[in-house]
C-alpha cells in the first residue's frame, strides 16, 4: 500500500510513524485508518524494527475522528445507521488493538492536541512523551458519545477511576504539565527536541531482547485482569520460550566467557 495520509520512516531499527493530515489536524478518516492499520501490521511483522515512535505532522497530534465521517453517518438512511456504526467500530477496535498489542515498544510523541480518539491513541502506546504544546482531552461527551478508542480502558489505569471519570464526564482539556502530573504523560520535553528525544528513547528500548520484550509486554498488558496464578503461569511459559532464544544464548555465553576470563 502507498501511504498518503501517514508517513512511515525506518532508520536503523526505529520506525517513525507520522499522522500526515496537518490541514485537518490529523483527524482520523476512514482512508487514514486503513493506512494506519497496514503500517501497524507491517511494523509488527518486520523483525528488523525494534521500536516505534508515533507522532503527528503540523501543530496537532490527532484531533480525533474526521468531521466528514460524522456527516456521512448523520446522512445515512435510518435503517443503515446501526450496522454502519457497528462496522466502523470494528475498524476502530482493530486499529487500537494493533497499536496496543504491537510486539515492540511504542512511544507516542505528542506534539500538540490529542483530542478524543487522538487521546485514546496516545494512551494505547506504551509510553507518552509530550511537548510543551501538547494537550489531551476526552471530548466525546461534547458530541453525545462515549470514548470508543480505548479511553475507558487505558485512562483509569493511568490516572485512577475517579480522575478518569472526571476527565471523561467533562471532556476538559489537560495541558502538558497537568498531564505529566496526573500520569497521562510519562515525560515532557521541548517541541524542538520532541522527535529526537522520542527516537533516542526508542533506541534505548530497542537494545532489549525482542523476544523477552514482546512476551513481557503481552503479559503486562493483561496483568490487571489476570490472577497472580495466571501471571505466574504465563510467565513460566514465556520463560521457556526465552530459554530457547538466540538473544538469551548469546547473553549467557558472553556472561560465562567474561566470568571465565575473570577467574583466569
Amino acid at each position: 500500500m502507498t501511504y498518503e495520509l501517514i508517513d512511515l520512516q525506518v532508520q536503523a531499527c526505529i520506525a517513525t510513524l507520522t499522522f500526515n493530515r496537518p490541514d485537518k489536524r490529523n483527524a482520523m478518516s476512514d482512508a487514514m485508518r486503513s493506512e494506519f492499520i497496514d503500517a501497524l501490521e507491517r511494523i509488527a511483522a518486520d523483525r528488523a524494527i525494534r521500536a516505534v515512535v508515533l507522532t503527528g505532522a503540523g501543530k496537532a497530534f490527532c484531533a480525533g475522528g474526521d468531521i466528514a465521517g460524522m456527516e456521512r453517518r448523520m446522512n445515512a438512511p435510518a435503517g443503515e445507521v446501526g450496522f454502519n456504526g457497528w462496522h466502523r467500530q470494528q475498524r476502530v477496535h482493530r486499529t487500537q488493538a494493533l497499536l496496543h498489542t504491537c510486539p515492540k515498544p511504542v512511544i507516542a510523541a505528542v506534539n500538540g492536541a490529542a483530542s478524543g480518539l487522538g487521546a485514546d491513541t496516545a494512551l494505547a502506546c506504551d509510553f507518552v512523551l509530550c511537548s510543551e504544546w501538547a494537550s489531551f482531552s476526552w471530548s466525546y461527551i461534547h458530541r453525545g458519545i462515549v470514548p470508543d478508542g480505548g479511553g475507558m480502558y487505558f485512562l483509569p489505569r493511568r490516572v485512577g477511576l475517579p480522575r478518569a471519570k472526571e476527565l471523561i464526564f467533562t471532556g476538559r482539556k489537560v495541558e502538558a504539565d497537568e498531564a505529566l502530573a496526573l500520569g497521562i504523560a510519562d515525560r515532557k520535553t521541548s517541541s524542538q527536541a520532541l522527535l529526537a528525544d522520542a527516537q533516542a528513547w526508542a533506541a534505548e528500548l530497542a537494545q532489549a531482547s525482542p523476544t523477552a520484550l514482546a512476551l513481557t509486554k503481552t503479559i503486562l498488558n493483561q496483568s490487571f485482569e489476570l490472577s497472580s496464578h495466571d501471571v505466574f503461569a504465563q510467565g513460566s511459559q514465556a520463560q521457556g520460550i526465552c530459554y530457547t532464544s538466540s538473544e538469551h544464548r548469546a547473553s549467557v555465553e558472553a556472561f560465562l566467557a567474561k566470568s571465565q576470563a575473570a577467574r583466569e
